[in-house]
């Protein structure tokens, strides 16, 4: 692996850890400017969110920034509409897979729902600007480094499925959830599978932002919308059944 590829390792794994001093860090410069104690124990986690996941990833970019890609490897990549076509239903595909891993896993008798996008959630309507790490930063550099590096040198040494299930469940783990492991491997699957595909590191990136957007706005912006959908669906169901 490139040394490059290990410093990117590196400073992710710094990021995930960071909170542990940054957040008390904001906090005390929060309160040195005036604001309340209780106040910074609010606002101290989004703004570490933000602030160190956009450094890291500005660090990752100007690590990769000496990549390009050869002519043989430029041959070998999808043409530009066909990457645009495999983003646009790799977003399908992991909708997709992510219902039957979530299927499996209520089979199983594992409990449906995150805890790591509840918590997301909450703080995405307390404080919108997260939307930025959760939709964009956070999804780039997590195909960057699960899908271009870490599957990707694995899928050099071995076959598609040995290297996708290492870096899925790397990825999987890398979450906090080991209870839902089949659910974040079956992206991992599907995020490989497009890389592999197209050979262009842009297209997981699309689909994977494009996911969890959709996700996010269903969750929180539409959700009120969505239940008064479901609240009026079922009153027309029961005045249909009663009749």
């Amino acid at each position: 692996m490139k040394k490059e590829y290990w410093y990117v390792i590196i400073a992710y794994i710094a990021m995930q850890l960071s909170s542990l001093i940054g957040i008390p860090i904001v906090a005390i410069i929060g309160a040195a400017m005036g604001k309340s104690l209780e106040e910074m124990e609010t606002l101290s986690i989004p703004y570490w969110l933000v602030i160190s996941f956009s450094l890291t990833l500005v660090i990752v970019l100007l690590l990769l920034r000496k990549e390009r890609k050869t002519e043989a490897d430029l041959r070998d990549a999808s043409s530009p509409a066909s990457s645009a076509a495999w983003a646009f239903a790799g977003v399908f595909l992991a909708l997709f897979a992510q219902s039957i891993a979530a299927n499996i896993e209520n089979m199983l008798g594992i409990e449906m729902g995150s805890e790591n996008t509840q918590e997301i959630i909450k703080l995405i309507e307390m404080f919108p600007v997260i939307i930025l790490v959760s939709s964009i930063i956070g999804p780039i550099l997590e195909e960057i480094v699960f899908r271009k590096i870490i599957f990707g040198s694995l899928h050099k040494k071995m076959n598609f499925f040995f290297s996708a299930l290492i870096s899925s469940v790397i990825f999987a783990l890398a979450h906090m959830e080991p209870e839902h492991v089949i659910l974040y491997s079956a992206m991992g699957f599907t995020f490989a599978f497009l890389y592999v595909k197209t050979k262009r590191i842009i297209v997981p990136i699309i689909a994977h932002v494009t996911m969890n957007t959709m996700v996010v706005l269903l969750q929180s912006v539409f959700r009120e919308d969505i239940e008064r959908m479901i609240k009026e669906a079922e009153k027309i169901q029961s005045f249909i059944g009663g009749f």
